[in-house]
């Protein structure tokens, strides 16, 4: 026997909550043909053209070495292009072609219909009280590291 039953465990819980999100945005993004971090990636990209790589893995949540396979797996399907940085030649600016932004826009509305939903499901006042909850959490288990 353990020494913490299973349905104790707080990551448990959100494990499962983050594994049903993941399954519903992957099938939300089907249309768009991207998966959850590429969508991540050109939501991202959206807001902040020109953005390097090493930010935008701290953005998505994911290493840099993740987010140069996201990376090369976007640019070709022609959804991003990248540049030498005008001043630095070491950096790398990435932007959305027409084709990513359009394949952004088809994925954020499915992506959209996900959270819309998974809103509806709390208050006002409950989700103010998840998201401060889950901030807890994650500043928790940084503490920990």
């Amino acid at each position: 026997m353990t020494s913490m039953p299973p349905e104790e465990r707080i990551g448990s819980h959100v494990k499962r909550a983050e594994q049903a999100l993941l399954a519903a945005k992957n099938a939300a993004l089907k249309p768009a043909a991207v998966t959850v971090p590429q969508y991540a990636a050109l939501l991202w990209l959206s807001e902040k053209p020109g953005i390097s790589a090493a930010a935008l893995a701290r953005l998505c949540g994911v290493t840099p070495p993740t987010m140069n396979t996201v990376l090369k797996n976007l640019q070709e399907r022609g959804l991003i292009e990248r540049t030498v940085h005008e001043w630095h030649r070491n950096v790398l600016e990435t932007r959305l072609t027409e084709e990513g932004r359009a394949a952004m826009e088809l994925a954020d509305s499915g992506a959209v219909r996900v959270e819309r939903a998974l809103a509806a499901a709390f208050s006002e006042a409950e989700r103010e009280q998840l998201i401060g909850l889950l901030g807890r959490c994650a500043e928790a288990l940084d503490a920990q590291r």
